[in-house]
């Protein structure tokens, strides 16, 4: 079996970005004595330390909980959305899935809907008005203990909790090479079409979403298979 280094020599190669309307470039960043047990985030704090001691501006991420379940931490890393580890959010993956003096290539989501705020930080706030346009349930369906008490087949509430298992990140947006949110909104479309208090409105939540998602300046699907 082979021994893994405790501690990696890398090269981020990074893209920075003042704001929205400046142009943007990459900038190689030399990182010494990188542990492997870091995760990316964590990879990016140092290296954050290491520009502010500096007297240089660090780089602008976003992060949230670093626990990989919100989401919020969007980078493309080596060509691919959250990074080259599958179903795995950028918090999560570990600087040990790299080797000792790779180059590593971050830029942020690129897609129409999602304008750079700085750096890795881009404006997600497209999906949260394709929720406003009908990714909830206004019918009435009484107190908690009635809407409980509904019978659903466990088949189509698993159905429903796989759909509802989408946290919103936009890396399917970044992965596509339409930046189509087609599968975000169909996950929230389905995740309430499934169940028996959402089919009232199914094609109407349906129509608005898909109506937003063409006005945010999303792209049409690809069967990219990304």
């Amino acid at each position: 079996m082979k021994k893994l280094p405790k501690t990696l020599n890398l090269t981020l190669k990074i893209w920075r970005q003042q704001g929205p309307q400046s142009k943007g470039r990459f900038e190689k960043i030399p990182v010494k004595n990188v542990s492997v047990h870091m995760s990316f985030i964590e990879l990016l704090d140092s290296v954050n330390e290491q520009l502010t001691l500096e007297g240089r501006d660090p780089i602008a991420f976003d992060n949230d909980c670093r626990e990989g379940i919100c989401g919020a931490c969007g980078a493309v890393v080596e060509g691919r959305a959250h990074g080259p580890e599958k179903a795995t959010t950028l918090c999560q993956l570990h600087m040990r899935k790299f080797s000792d003096g790779d180059t590593i290539v971050v830029e942020p989501f690129r897609a129409k809907a999602f304008k750079v705020v700085k750096d890795l930080v881009v404006d997600r706030s497209a999906l949260d008005k394709i929720i406003q346009a009908g990714g909830y349930i206004s019918v009435n369906t009484g107190g908690a203990p009635d809407a409980n008490a509904l019978p659903i087949a466990q088949e189509t509430a698993d159905k429903a909790m796989d759909a509802a298992a989408c946290i919103g990140c936009g890396a399917c947006v970044a992965a596509c090479p339409s930046a189509s949110a087609m599968l975000f909104v169909s996950a929230k479309v389905s995740q309430l079409a499934l169940l028996p208090q959402g089919k009232p409105e199914a094609a109407k939540r349906a129509m608005g979403m898909v109506k937003t998602m063409d006005g945010c300046g999303f792209g049409n699907s690809s069967n990219h298979r990304e």
